[in-house]
């Protein structure tokens, strides 16, 4: 069975998004940015939740052409690549290549999706669908990267509305300032 890991950036107080809704506050260095695109080639599919995925889906089509960001000229070709799942109720379809939305028996389809031959699957965003995920038992392995930024806002790590436990696997430092833990489930 593939692993589904979820992997998310967050501030020092457990945040992943501003109080506007904000993402402007990671730094992609180029350690992190290397790990990232490590990371992709273990993968062969994203997971979003509808907001991640609005966002992901304005920007990273096209970013090699409009960025002179090193990161998003190496990362953009990959995530076009790469095999993507948005997760939505009100979303009536997705209109990037190689993207499938599921609106109805959200379990059911990542658990069918864990099922298939493949290499590892990660989901990028949304926390209430990470912690749906990870209730159910779907959610081999959570990494959280912490950026030295406190955000304040609503929006916390891993909202799954109950006691999960997970098994502290390791921890690595990218570019001198984030600090990335890695968690497997019980």
């Amino acid at each position: 069975m593939r692993n589904l890991i979820h992997f998310v950036h967050t501030s020092i107080d457990g945040r992943i998004q501003g109080p506007n809704g904000e993402f402007d506050w990671p730094e992609m260095g180029p350690e992190l940015s290397a790990y990232s695109l490590e990371m992709n080639d273990a993968l062969d599919t994203l997971v979003f939740g509808r907001r991640v995925w609005e966002m992901m889906a304005a920007y990273w089509p096209t970013a090699d052409q409009v960025s002179d960001d090193a990161h998003s000229r190496a990362y953009a070709p990959r995530w076009r690549a790469t095999d993507k799942v948005v997760v939505s109720r009100t979303l009536e379809r997705v209109d990037v290549e190689r993207t499938t939305l599921i609106r109805d028996d959200v379990l059911a389809e990542i658990a069918a999706l864990k099922e298939r031959p493949g290499k590892d699957i990660v989901l990028m965003g949304g926390a209430a669908l990470a912690g749906s995920l990870a209730a159910a038992g779907l959610i081999d392995e959570v990494r959280v990267c912490v950026h030295p930024v406190v955000l304040g806002g609503p929006h916390q790590l891993l909202a799954s509305g109950g006691r999960l436990a997970f098994d502290f696997v390791g921890t690595r430092v990218f570019d001198g300032r984030v600090v990335e833990s890695t968690y497997r489930a019980r």
